[in-house]
C-alpha cells in the first residue's frame, strides 16, 4: 500500500499517519455525519472523500448519518410543522414516514457517493438489513424511539469484506414499525455495541470550548461535567456531551467532537498528534 498515493497533500504527513495507521488496524471507528452545515455539497464531499481515503488505507469505519436538515425541508415542503420536546421531533405516522423516506435517500447518497470514489459500501436501514431494534422514547414523542439492541453481526460481517456499513438513525419496535432516533444516540449505541476504539461526531462547532472560548483539545469526563455544572457547556452541546459520556462510560475508548466544516478534519483527529477537535476520555 502506498500512503503517499492515498492521502492527500493537505490532509495530515505521511509520518504522522504512518504512526498513527498501526494504532487503529485492527480497531473499530464510528463517524457520526450530520447536522445543520452538512446540506453544502462541498463539506459532503469532503467527507466522502475522506472516508473513502480511511476505507483504501484498510480502517474499519462506520458510518451513522443524520438528516435533519433534509427532513425539516420536505416536512416544510408538505406544510407540515414539526413540533419539538427536549430536542427531539414529536413524531406521529405521516411524518415517520417522509423521515424514513429522506433518511433513506440520504443513505443512498452517501452509499452511491463512496461507490463512485472505488468504495465499497452497503446501506443498512429500516427497510433492508435493521440493524437497530428500539423502544419508544416516550408516549409524548411518538414515533421516537432509543435503541435496545444492536446487530453487531451484520455490521462486522459488512466490515470483514472491507466494504463501509452506512447507517439510518431509524429503527424498528413492535410489529416492524419504524421509528426515529437521534443520530448522536444511533451512534453512540452502536459505538458502545461494537466497543470501538473511537466515536467521531462531527459537527458544525470547533469542538467543545472552554468558558475563554477557546478549543479544549482533551478533556475527562468529570472535567465535562464541572463544565455543566457551571454552565459553560449549555443548551444543545449537552444531549452531545451526555452522548459522548454515556459511550466512554461504556467501552468506548475516546469520542472526538470534530469540526465537519474544516476540510479533512477527520484525517487530522486520527492521524495527527494533536486531532482536530475536542477528544474525550474516561
Amino acid at each position: 500500500m502506498e500512503i503517499e498515493k492515498i492521502v492527500p497533500r493537505d490532509g495530515p504527513s505521511i509520518e504522522e499517519v504512518k504512526k498513527y495507521i498501526d494504532k487503529y488496524k485492527n480497531e473499530l471507528i464510528v463517524i457520526k455525519y450530520g447536522g445543520n452545515v452538512f446540506i453544502d455539497r462541498n463539506i459532503f464531499n469532503n467527507f466522502i472523500s475522506d472516508i473513502s481515503i480511511l476505507n483504501r488505507l484498510g480502517l474499519s469505519v462506520i458510518i451513522v448519518h443524520g438528516g435533519g436538515p433534509r427532513i425539516k425541508r420536505e416536512l416544510e415542503k408538505s406544510n407540515i410543522q414539526s413540533k419539538f420536546i427536549r430536542g427531539l421531533r414529536v413524531t406521529d405516522e405521516k411524518i415517520i414516514n417522509i423521515v424514513e423516506d429522506v433518511l433513506i435517500d440520504f443513505n443512498e447518497d452517501i452509499v452511491n457517493s463512496l461507490i463512485e470514489r472505488g468504495s465499497k459500501a452497503i446501506s443498512l436501514n429500516t427497510k433492508k438489513n435493521n440493524v437497530i431494534e428500539v423502544i419508544p422514547e416516550s408516549e409524548e414523542l411518538g414515533f421516537v424511539g432509543k435503541p435496545n439492541k444492536i446487530n453487531t453481526n451484520i455490521i462486522k460481517d459488512i466490515i470483514k469484506v472491507n466494504s463501509v456499513p452506512i447507517i439510518s438513525p431509524l429503527g424498528l419496535g413492535k410489529n416492524n414499525q419504524t421509528f426515529n432516533i437521534n443520530g448522536d444516540t444511533a451512534a453512540g449505541a452502536i459505538a458502545k455495541s461494537l466497543k470501538c476504539r473511537r466515536l467521531l461526531l462531527m459537527t458544525n462547532v470547533e469542538g467543545v470550548l472552554d468558558k475563554e472560548k477557546k478549543l479544549i483539545t482533551e478533556i475527562t469526563s468529570s472535567e465535562i461535567l464541572e463544565m455543566i455544572n457551571n454552565e459553560i457547556i449549555t443548551e444543545g452541546m449537552i444531549p452531545k456531551i451526555n452522548t459522548c459520556l454515556d459511550a466512554v462510560m461504556n467501552g468506548v475508548t475516546g469520542v472526538g467532537i470534530i469540526d465537519g466544516r474544516k476540510k479533512h478534519s477527520i484525517l487530522f483527529e486520527l492521524f495527527s498528534d494533536k486531532g482536530a477537535g475536542t477528544l474525550i476520555r474516561k
